[in-house]
Parts: structure tokens; sequence; C-alpha cells
């Protein structure tokens, strides 16, 4: 997976591209299809002095977003990659219910001898 990594107002690590990269190699155990990550790293620096971590993941089909602020760089890319890893398992059981589905009607419709045209 090809990660794209914009820092703003912050300046970018080793230690925090590598921070990045290891929970977005966590998230190709969720979803194999997934084609990159854009992953936007911004310091507020009004008096909230706030880090706000912006996700875009790149799949076949809708993409998955994700946003989330902390006090925290590290906190709020750990939080953020939970709420992508939510979508995607939701997502991931959601095609696995909907092709379960197809097939029983599938084998309901042969039962009852309709055919396909």
């Amino acid at each position: 997976m090809q990660i794209h990594l914009s820092p703003r107002h912050l300046t970018l690590t080793a230690a925090i591209h590598g921070h990045v990269a290891d929970k977005m190699n966590h998230l190709e155990t969720l979803a194999d299809n997934i084609l990159g990550a854009h992953v936007v790293l911004l310091h507020d620096e009004t008096k909230t002095k706030k880090f706000i971590v912006k996700v875009h993941v790149g799949l076949p089909g809708p993409d998955v977003h994700a946003e989330q602020a902390s006090d925290d760089l590290y906190s709020a890319i750990d939080l953020v990659t939970d709420k992508l890893a939510q979508q995607l398992r939701k997502r991931k059981t959601r095609t696995r219910d909907a092709k379960k589905h197809r097939t029983q009607l599938a084998t309901e419709s042969k039962k009852r001898g309709y055919t396909r045209r």
C-alpha cells in the first residue's frame, strides 16, 4: 500500500513516519484490497494546541475517511486508525452478509423451479 503523508505546521520525523506506517500496515490485515492512504497531520497552533489527523483510505468502491483530534499526536494517530479499523470491519461483514443473502436467494429460486433468462 502506498502511504502519502502531508504534515502541516509540524516537522515530520522518522519516528512519526514509522508509527503511521505501522498503523496503516495493520489496516491491510483487515482489508487486503487497499489501494493507498493519504494521511494529513495537522498541528493547530491556536489556544487549543491540538493535533488533528485526517486519513483517506482508497479502496475499490466507496473510500473510507476518518478524522481525530487529540492533545498528543501519537494518540491521535492511534485513535484514527481504530476508527478506520472499525469502518473496515463493518464494511467486510456487510459484504460477507450480502453475498450470503444472494446465495440463499439463488438456492431458494432453484428449489422453486425459477430459471434465469
